[in-house]
């Protein structure tokens, strides 16, 4: 009897050290007040209500609260891990451009930069391409969307140029949109560096300068890569200095501002001096249509209906990230509630604070009023800056973002003009001085951090002011708490756009 008491005793001892203890571990949510915490290993009932730290802020009284979405990890979502690598090259080392069927000549500018392996875009948009498709590539900020349309134009640019007759006349064969003159130089720039063993003529023309200085991008011949915004594009056109007749291949960066109601007329009308491809065997023969890249972070909806205005939506091939319209999990988050008369002091607190670490900061604000007002409170506070904002002439905005990417001035001043498409990989914090309009324009912005060849994540930190502006908050922090959840939907999917006939007989090779 004793002994199979002490077996019994033995058997309960084994079963109650199997029992799982939950550990707190770490948090996802941090608030000021610690019973809004919520930490990562916690998961929300499908019909479960997050408490929300922000449930109260359009109430005076919430002044000085505050909360922190923390990173849940290291490595940007953009970068192919061990376990989508597995589903993909069962248990292959990581690819690397060699993979991607490029030039060898292109492989080795890219491993001169220190850029050996392709981000999940970048694998996935081109080779697709490279076989001829129409894409609408829809990819977080900082994802390496840019070297995913430039490379394979470059290399089929090259191509087609050893094909072609000696002395026959050169024309635009690429075409590059863009919203912002700043982004237009960045854009130039990568090409130029990518395109240099192949001896390419790359252009770029900007808004806000005169007929004078866009005739003479055009003084030496037509370029074989036109980098353009839609303005200047239109004074190019109207005056007969380009000509896009023999166009190969149009990109549309920046999608969610180009099919902006300020950009969607001036689109159109470029468009239509363009022939779009509709089906992969328009590509080639005698007399070739133009391959169409349309590129975002953001799809807002309406997209798709405008973008049927100008093209065949079943000739668009989605490629799409799984983090579109996500907030980023490698980046840290902060929303303080706090007065406006008090946030002056809160930013040149958290200004003074990264001052000895030299990482660039960010500043955003609504208006190129606030830019200018905070920027001479922030000179008579001893605070070196740079500004940046659409109403400056373009003298003046001419090599400022240059400026700041170099590393001349650490701190930025500027408007939604600085949060598209802009590398800014040493941006170690992006300030939302007043905190933006729209979620479409809080993804751009905190996309400034974390991206593609970053050191680390980075910090947004976000001043809560008006009532207005705690909606969009509540929005955010409930996304974060329910973990994995888009702040909007994505409208333009694979599922909803159908393939004609022709692209249907090449679906084994996407």
């Amino acid at each position: 009897m004793q002994d199979r008491i002490d077996s019994v005793t033995q058997v309960k001892r084994k079963n109650l050290e199997k029992v799982a203890t939950i550990k707190a571990g770490r948090l996802l949510i941090k608030s000021k007040n610690p019973l809004l915490n919520q930490y990562v290993s916690y998961t929300l009932g499908k019909f479960e209500e997050p408490v929300l730290t922000s449930k109260g802020w359009k109430n005076n009284r919430s002044f000085g609260d505050y909360f922190t979405i923390n990173s849940t990890q290291t490595a940007p979502p953009f970068l192919p891990e061990s376990k989508e690598e597995k589903k993909q090259d069962g248990h292959s080392p990581r690819k690397t451009f060699s993979h991607l069927h490029l030039s060898s000549e292109l492989v080795e500018t890219l491993r001169s930069h220190n850029i050996t392996h392709p981000t999940i875009v970048q694998l996935q948009t081109i080779p697709k391409l490279l076989r001829g498709h129409n894409i609408l590539c829809a990819a977080e900020t900082g994802s390496g969307k840019t070297l995913a349309y430039l490379l394979p134009i470059i290399h089929k640019l090259h191509t087609a140029m050893r094909q072609m007759e000696l002395g026959s006349e050169q024309k635009t064969r690429a075409l590059v949109l863009v919203p912002s003159r700043e982004l237009a130089e960045q854009v130039t720039s990568v090409a130029r560096n990518m395109s240099q063993p192949f001896g390419l003529k790359v252009k770029v023309v900007g808004g806000g300068r005169g007929v004078g200085s866009i005739k003479a991008a055009f003084s030496y011949g037509q370029p074989d890569l036109l980098v353009a915004t839609p303005g200047a594009l239109l004074k190019a056109l109207w005056r007969h200095f380009v000509d896009l007749s023999e166009l190969r291949f149009i990109v549309v960066d920046e999608a969610d501002t180009m099919f902006d109601s300020s950009f969607v007329n001036m689109l159109e009308k470029i468009l239509r001096h363009t022939q779009v491809a509709a089906n992969l065997s328009e590509i080639t023969g005698p007399t070739p249509k133009a391959q169409l890249v349309v590129v975002g972070a953001t799809f807002p909806g309406g997209v798709g209906e405008l973008l049927d205005k100008v093209t065949d939506l079943g000739s668009l091939v989605t490629v799409k990230s799984r983090m579109l319209h996500y907030l980023m999990p490698h980046v840290k988050q902060t929303f303080v509630k706090v007065r406006g008369s008090e946030k002056v002091l809160e930013l040149h607190q958290a200004l003074k604070e990264l001052e000895s670490d030299r990482k660039g900061v960010l500043v955003f604000c609504n208006s190129a009023a606030t830019v200018n007002w905070l920027g001479y409170t922030l000179e008579e506070m001893g605070l070196r800056h740079t500004r940046l904002q659409g109403e400056m002439p373009a003298s003046m905005r001419e090599g400022i973002f240059q400026s700041f990417q170099k590393g001349h001035v650490d701190v930025l001043l500027c408007t939604d003009i600085a949060s598209r498409g802009l590398d800014t990989q040493r941006v170690g914090l992006v300030i939302n001085y007043d905190f933006p309009e729209s979620h479409t324009d809080y993804i751009h912005r905190a996309g400034r951090v974390g991206r593609a060849g970053a050191l680390d994540g980075g910090h947004v930190l976000s001043f809560v002011t008006h009532p207005w502006d705690v909606e969009l908050v509540q929005s955010i922090e409930t996304a974060a708490r329910r973990r994995m959840t888009a702040l909007y939907p994505f409208h333009i999917n694979a599922g909803n756009i159908q393939k004609p006939a022709e692209w249907q007989a090449t679906k084994g090779l996407w």
